[in-house]
């Protein structure tokens, strides 16, 4: 007759219980916090622009200008303000409403150049907005921004803005330089401060 080894179990101490199911419990929120997480990003990135825009303004510290962009002010600095012939100095990181960075100053190196004035119009009218030393984050609606017109990467041809997107904009305005003969010798690289035609934009 062969002969079968049991192996016991060992009880599991009263202590060991809770850190168990409170360990289950930790696992369950963040897979739950992650799925609403999804869910939301793929609710946001499929709702017309339009109709995100109007449930953004409501939020709190949002505001609205008569063109549609809408700013809320993170910090305010007490610079000279931007003006259209200026030549900034700026940090920023766009997003599309799906939280997915599409552009971002520190993935050209830090800080980037460009002329105020020459940029997408919703970009154009924020940096007006603030402030040398200003935080600000804007949501610029599609009319503002590249419209009917998806903008590819460069870089791999992919598409990174969408047709018809929002773009949510995190800005701090570093400095204003003295002005430039030529923003092209300044190799600033920033498709939404150098250039309106987004077929033209590179460097992102």
């Amino acid at each position: 007759m062969s002969e079968v080894t049991a192996v016991p179990l060992r009880p599991i101490k009263k202590g060991s219980l809770a850190k168990l199911w409170i360990g289950i419990g930790i696992v369950a929120a963040v897979a739950i916090g992650f799925a609403w997480t999804s869910t939301a990003s793929q609710v946001a990135i499929s709702m017309p622009a339009a109709d995100f825009m109007a449930a953004n303004k409501g939020r709190s510290g949002v505001q609205t200008t008569a063109s549609g962009l809408q700013y809320k002010v993170i910090s305010e600095g007490d610079g000279p303000k931007v003006t259209p012939q200026d030549t900034v100095l700026a940090n920023y990181e766009g997003k599309l409403v799906n939280d997915k960075t599409f552009d971002a100053s520190e993935q050209h190196g830090g800080p980037q150049v460009f002329q105020a004035g020459r940029s997408i119009p919703g970009f154009s009218e924020a940096l007006q907005l603030m402030k040398v030393g200003s935080k600000y984050r804007f949501w610029i609606p599609p009319a503002l921004a590249y419209g009917e017109q998806p903008v590819p990467d460069p870089r791999t041809g992919e598409i990174a803005i969408p047709a018809n997107s929002v773009l949510i904009f995190d800005v701090e305005v570093v400095s204003v330089l003295p002005p430039q003969p030529s923003m092209g010798s300044m190799g600033g690289g920033n498709p939404h401060g150098e250039v309106i035609d987004p077929s033209q934009a590179g460097g992102m």
